[in-house]
């Protein structure tokens, strides 16, 4: 089946000017021309163009991405060279996964002070006297850790209830809310 640049488009999920940036830059030797000169996409080309959208989400150049296609149009005897790229390119992946999960650890750790904190109403639970004055208590950590091998659910352990406001209501505040709530 062939398809304009239009469809594949809407089918890829793919701005048209990205298509026309990519056919520019080398990426699609693959696309055939029709008569008119347009762009006509087979269903092959979509592989491609899958392949074009992970490399681009990874991080790789368009250089790069260049390069693989053009080994993918040379045949079989590149496939161990595209196999490689491919290698290199996920330890890359794996590397800043790494880098992106400790950055995520590290603020559910921060979120998980501020929600006792919160809940506590000052920042003071996790304070130390020091000879130098208060800082936050160097055992603050191990005390996550203590809560984070108990929890079952990340979420449980970190996200704070906003019903804080409703905690900061006078009791009359409160008995009147109830009335109204009850009526």
């Amino acid at each position: 089946m062939r398809y304009s640049i239009g469809e594949v488009a809407k089918k890829m999920d793919i701005p048209t000017s990205t298509l026309r940036f990519y056919d520019r830059k080398g990426l699609l030797p693959f696309v055939d021309r029709d008569a008119a000169g347009r762009r006509s996409f087979k269903d092959n080309d979509l592989n491609f163009l899958q392949v074009i959208e992970c490399m681009k989400k990874c991080g790789m150049k368009i250089g790069e991405i260049r390069h693989f296609i053009d080994l993918c149009m040379a045949g079989d005897i590149t496939l161990e060279e595209r196999y490689d790229l491919l290698d290199q390119e996920e330890q890359s992946v794996v590397k800043k996964i790494k880098v992106l999960q400790d950055q995520l650890d590290f603020l559910h750790y921060k979120m998980w002070y501020f929600k006792t904190a919160l809940e506590a109403g000052t920042e003071e639970v996790h304070m130390t006297k020091t000879a130098e004055g208060e800082r936050v208590d160097p055992d603050i950590h191990q005390q996550y850790q203590a809560a984070l091998a108990k929890c079952h659910d990340i979420k449980e352990l970190i996200d704070y209830q906003k019903d804080y406001e409703a905690k900061k209501q006078t009791p009359t505040q409160e008995k009147t809310l109830r009335q109204t709530a009850q009526a």
